[in-house]
């Protein structure tokens, strides 16, 4: 049977790297997970996804893997990634009705064969027609602006895999550019700190809660000090240490440089009747990245333009492949164009 099989609505999907959200058309969205699958490593067989998957990262025997099938934004493990989905829609899910069309978020780096294998993976799951849209577009739509306008806006998307800086004008992408620079490799900047300089090792689950705990931008008014605890990578034993907000912030510091680099790379190329726009709209973040502490100031003050962090950062791609979704018409414009050869 098809995986999409399952549902008589059209789907909207944001397939992260680190969380999947469908939104489903006249419902909203309907699912946001984490984009995590536990699987028997002998039989392929998938034992549990999402939120269930995460509750077992790191906890793990050596009959069970626990696997992120996506990565910097795109399907690594084609095989797995086609049954998180089907376990999704099962979730999900009331009726044996057949979906007739599905958008789906990819970043703006996305290739040729990328966007190919995202493609099949709908498309084996039974989806009558497949339209992609590039992440900051979906973005853009998701917190209301009207990108068929003339004018310019900035969409800063930092997500779990990529950030995407695009500059959006009549329903097209004027500037953009994709790393592959986002919330898991802060996580890894964090985890290669306390190896470093603690001797600790951590796993990822409690590098991702002290960013979102203590991570910043920029000194905080009042820095605080948090028990982080791991393994001694000396003695070999569990071990709890101390360590304040500033070191958290210096560990993140080259991920946050990159990101602003990027940002001014691309206001440097930049049309200038749309950066005198910008000037006036500034610069809006989404993902889940946008809610880094202060990184909204430090880019102000990099920048030297506004900068706001729109409302529900880490829902804006989704909503935005909803709104496109619901009315498929109206956004055709914006879904990426297959390459005809």
């Amino acid at each position: 049977m098809a995986i999409f099989n399952f549902l008589s609505n059209d789907l909207g999907i944001d397939l992260g790297t680190a969380n999947t959200l469908i939104h489903v058309k006249g419902k909203g969205i309907v699912l946001n997970e984490p984009s995590i699958v536990a699987f028997d490593k002998y039989t392929k067989k998938i034992l549990s996804i999402g939120n269930e998957a995460k509750q077992i990262m790191g906890r793990e025997h050596g009959d069970i893997r626990v696997s992120r099938p996506m990565r910097d934004g795109v399907i690594a493990d084609f095989e797995i990634a086609e049954g998180m989905i089907r376990a999704f829609i099962k979730k999900i899910s009331s009726n044996s009705l057949s979906t007739r069309r599905i958008v789906i978020a990819v970043p703006s780096g996305v290739t040729e064969v990328e966007k190919r294998a995202v493609r099949d993976s709908a498309e084996h799951a039974g989806a009558k027609e497949v339209h992609l849209i590039y992440e900051p577009m979906a973005a853009a739509i998701g917190i209301g602006i009207d990108v068929s306008q003339s004018v310019g806006n900035m969409i800063v998307d930092i997500g779990g895999g990529t950030t995407e800086i695009a500059v959006i004008s009549l329903s097209g992408i004027v500037r953009v550019e994709s790393i592959r620079v986002a919330g898991d490799e802060m996580n890894n900047a964090i985890m290669q700190f306390f190896k470093k300089n603690h001797n600790l090792l951590i796993g990822e689950r409690t590098a991702e809660a002290i960013k979102c705990e203590v991570g910043s931008a920029v000194p905080l008014k009042e820095e605080v000090k948090i028990n982080v605890k791991g393994r001694d990578l000396v003695a070999g034993i569990p071990k709890t240490i101390e360590v304040n907000s500033a070191e958290i912030r210096g560990s993140l510091a080259e991920n946050v440089s990159q990101i602003i680099d990027a940002v001014k790379r691309t206001l440097e190329q930049t049309p200038p009747e749309l950066s005198s726009d910008l000037l006036e709209r500034g610069i809006m973040l989404t993902g889940g990245g946008a809610l880094l502490k202060g990184l909204d100031k430090r880019i102000r003050m990099e920048t030297e333009l506004p900068v706001h962090v729109a409302d529900d950062p880490l829902t804006a791609v989704a909503r935005g492949v909803g709104k496109s979704v619901d009315n498929i018409n109206h956004y055709s414009r914006v879904f990426i164009r297959k390459r005809t050869f």
